[in-house]
């Protein structure tokens, strides 16, 4: 009986891990550029970007391998931020995990 009733108490404070790991990521942006700024974007913690900005000197260049390749190199490393964020998050919120019998 006292496993179940630990086995209980582990499932409730891993479901409210995930619900607070989920509202991060709903409030989580991360934001990225290329180029020296030339190409920026953000980034929700889902990945779906919410903002590209290019800036108007990059088309008088009429370079667009380098648009291309400036928008990948930003998008790239939002993703990159986006990581980097929620495995500090998951560490934070693991570490307040009070799991009986695994600490």
């Amino acid at each position: 009986m006292k496993n179940l009733q630990q086995m209980q108490q582990i499932l409730k404070q891993v479901q409210q891990f995930q619900e607070q790991l989920q509202r991060q990521l709903d409030e989580l942006v991360v934001e990225a550029s290329a180029g020296g700024g030339m190409v920026s974007v953000k980034m929700n913690g889902q990945k779906q970007l919410h903002e590209v900005r290019i800036d108007p000197d990059v088309f008088a260049s009429q370079d667009l391998e380098m648009l291309q390749d400036l928008i990948l190199a930003a998008v790239n490393e939002a993703s990159r931020k986006v990581d980097e964020q929620l495995a500090s998050q998951m560490g934070n919120l693991a570490g307040g995990l009070n799991l009986p019998g695994l600490t």
